[in-house]
C-alpha cells in the first residue's frame, strides 16, 4: 500500500462552480523525496477573491496555468509510476481535498486512480490518542504555507511521526 497525502488550493467552495487552482502530493515514506505538484487553469468564471487570496495566486496569475486535462493527466501517470497498485489517498482536510480531487479524475479523466475512498488524517490522530479535541498539527516539522507540496509534506512528517513515536501500526509499499 502507498499513502499518498494530498493537499489542494482552490478558489471557492466546491469543485465545478469553482476551479482547483494547485494541487501537491508526497508520496509517505521516510526521506518525503518523491512529490507532484500542479497549477491548474480556472474552470469557471466563478471564483471568491478572499478564497484564492490564500493561495497567493491573482486571478490574472490563474489564468496562465496549465490545462487541467493535462494536469490531471500528468498527476495520474504520476501515481501509477510512484504509487504502484495500491494507493491510498490521505489529507488533512478530506473533505475539502478529496471533493476537488475525485471531481477533476472523474470529470477530465473518466476515472480516479484512488478509487471510491479517502482517509483523513486528523481523525486519524484523534482515534489514535483517544481525544477527539486534540490537533496532530504540532507534529508537523515544514511551516503550513497554503503552498500545495508544503502542506502536503507537513502533514505526511504527521503521520511519519505518528507511525515512530505514536507507535501507529502502519505499512509502507
Amino acid at each position: 500500500m502507498t499513502y499518498v497525502m494530498v493537499d489542494i488550493e482552490a478558489d471557492g467552495p466546491i469543485p465545478g462552480d469553482y476551479s482547483m487552482i494547485a494541487l501537491g502530493a508526497v508520496i509517505v515514506e521516510p526521506g518525503l523525496e518523491r512529490t507532484f505538484y500542479a497549477r491548474l487553469r480556472p474552470i469557471s468564471e466563478r471564483w471568491i477573491p478572499d478564497a484564492l487570496k490564500v493561495s497567493g495566486f491573482s486571478r490574472e496569475e490563474t489564468l496562465t496555468f496549465d490545462d487541467p486535462t493535462e494536469s490531471m493527466s500528468r498527476f495520474s501517470d504520476w501515481l501509477a509510476r510512484e504509487g504502484g497498485n495500491r494507493i491510498v489517498f490521505v489529507s488533512d482536510n478530506n473533505g475539502f481535498d478529496w471533493q476537488f480531487v475525485n471531481w477533476y479524475f472523474h470529470h477530465f479523466l473518466g476515472k480516479n486512480p484512488f478509487g471510491h475512498s479517502s482517509q483523513n488524517l486528523g481523525s486519524l490522530y484523534k482515534g489514535l490518542v483517544k481525544d477527539t479535541f486534540q490537533s496532530f498539527k504540532h507534529l508537523r516539522r515544514t511551516e503550513h504555507t497554503h503552498h500545495p507540496v508544503d502542506d502536503a509534506r507537513g502533514n505526511a512528517e504527521a503521520l511519519l511521526r505518528m507511525k515512530d513515536e505514536l507507535g501507529l501500526k502502519i505499512r509502507w509499499r
